[in-house]
């Protein structure tokens, strides 16, 4: 199960990532349309409304990845002089709260989409729901809930990363 967590996280990321791009190729098709508007063009209608709920998704797409590679940032001001026993209750505190974190922020993402859904509110220019922006988020912080949790298993010695697994750091 803790495999699967790992792969679903990667696959998330590479999610976000064509998201990313496909934001991207909008932008662009949207500036140059800007730019060519005496030849007729226009730009994309809605391109910002669309780029801010986009890069939404793709942060969240990417959050539960980040975490499992090791790449959020740490101060290690004090930790790097830590005994190891104290070094891994300070790793396994922080993922534990960081966990909270995570259920509050799915919770209320949640709470949100219903909230938009039952209220019917839609983007101001290309009137599309605002509930389907809160539903994919919704998908990236589950995901992220079950990177915690498979990462704080593993903590816990109640499961093993997969075979081969490297963090950025070396280690977690």
């Amino acid at each position: 199960m803790i495999a699967f967590i790992y792969r679903l996280a990667r696959w998330s990321a590479i999610v976000g990532g064509l998201v990313l791009v496909a934001l991207t190729l909008m932008s662009v098709a949207s500036i140059t349309g800007r730019a060519l508007i005496g030849m007729g063009l226009g730009p994309v209608p809605g391109d910002f409304e669309l780029v801010e709920m986009g890069t939404a998704v793709a942060v969240l797409f990417f959050l539960p990845w980040t975490y499992l590679k090791g790449g959020h940032a740490t101060v290690d001001l004090l930790y790097s002089h830590l005994p190891a026993w104290a070094q891994r209750a300070v790793v396994l505190m922080a993922d534990l709260l960081m966990l909270a974190v995570w259920l509050l922020l799915t919770w209320k993402l949640y709470e949100g989409m219903l909230e938009k859904k039952q209220y019917m509110e839609t983007t101001f220019i290309v009137q599309m729901p605002l509930w389907w922006g809160y539903a994919a988020c919704l998908v990236g912080a589950v995901i992220g809930c079950l990177a915690y949790l498979a990462r704080t298993a593993t903590l816990l010695g109640l499961g093993k990363e997969p075979a081969g697994w490297t963090t950025e750091a070396g280690a977690h």
